[in-house]
């Protein structure tokens, strides 16, 4: 099958790519639609070093093989972590934090920049008939957005600042947004900030608000500057999401954390069925996110547009 794989940072695109075979508790995939998220960019930076196979965790697809009749030729979306299922951690709190994990095209597992994938049914998520593909693919970085508001009981009046208006900032802010929050989705510059104005969210500079203006503030901008600018807005005794992954180390200086008593919670992947029932009321901007769509062959071209400062979602078509 043709597949876009990447070992040791080098990426290339392969069309004698083994297409995967799925054992007794998997279902083939074929992927329909697939979204190239921060985290891709930065395995390539170096931010997963050991990471060898097929790229991509953001994908809609449909069923072509099951063991459970029910799933075949149903659209699908799936939740990335794959966990041992027998430990304790698993039995617990799900497999997001099994020390045997496996991470669709992260860690361990072939991932959805290819035709095919292989996932677990226990995995799956019917996706509604009336929601299309393009709005689909949103599922799982919404999702991320969502593991805020599971995570934290933030009080509707604090004054909140999401920090970096990107592929996740534009729906973290717009997801607490609806819940009612005093959002402001700041960034380092005026013209990152025109579409979220658009839709009626407050905006800023980072540079225009003062030191501790914010009880609560979620840094999402992939970079150690935004880690930097968020402990700065934070007030003592505020709140403080952590979204960024990023290769490379942080050279930031955390005693604000250990003197101003700052809760600061590291928040990551979230819950697919609520990200599925929001994207089904409309209630969401996604289209204008999507900047430009390539077809799997092009993935190189849509990989170096997708790292272009501004861009927002590129997608790929198989």
């Amino acid at each position: 099958m043709l597949a876009f794989v990447c070992s040791s940072g080098q990426l290339a695109l392969r069309r004698d790519y083994p297409q995967p075979i799925p054992q007794a508790d998997e279902v083939l995939v074929r992927v329909t639609l697939a979204g190239i998220c921060a985290t891709d960019l930065e395995i390539v930076k170096g931010y997963v070093p050991d990471f060898s196979g097929v790229l991509g965790h953001e994908f809609v697809g449909v069923v072509e093989k099951s063991a459970d009749s029910g799933w075949l030729g149903r659209r699908v979306v799936a939740s990335i972590n794959i966990g041992c299922q027998t430990c304790e951690t698993c039995h617990k709190s799900g497999p997001e934090h099994c020390p045997n994990r496996r991470s669709l095209g992260i860690h361990r597992q072939d991932g959805v920049f290819a035709e095919y994938v292989v996932m677990p049914l226990r995995n799956l998520h019917y996706v509604p008939d009336e929601l299309p593909d393009e709005r689909a693919i949103f599922t799982e970085p919404l999702a991320a957005a969502l593991r805020i508001r599971e995570q934290l009981a933030i009080r509707p009046s604090a004054k909140t600042a999401v920090i970096g208006p990107g592929r996740l900032g534009l729906l973290v802010a717009q997801v607490l947004h609806l819940a009612g929050e005093d959002v402001t989705l700041l960034g380092r510059r005026s013209d990152s900030l025109a579409l979220p104005a658009s839709w009626g969210l407050s905006t800023g500079l980072t540079t225009d608000h003062a030191d501790n203006s914010f009880d609560f503030v979620v840094e999402v901008t992939g970079n150690e500057a935004g880690l930097a600018e968020a402990l700065r807005l934070v007030r003592p005794l505020g709140n403080l999401a952590l979204k960024s992954t990023f290769a490379g180390g942080s050279q930031v200086d955390l005693t604000k954390i250990v003197v101003g008593e700052i809760t600061v919670t590291g928040s990551r992947c979230g819950p697919f069925a609520p990200a599925l029932r929001l994207l089904a009321e409309s209630t969401l901007h996604t289209a204008p996110l999507i900047t430009a769509e390539y077809p799997l062959a092009e993935a190189e071209s849509a990989f170096a547009r997708a790292a272009l400062p501004g861009e927002l979602k590129v997608l790929l078509r198989p």
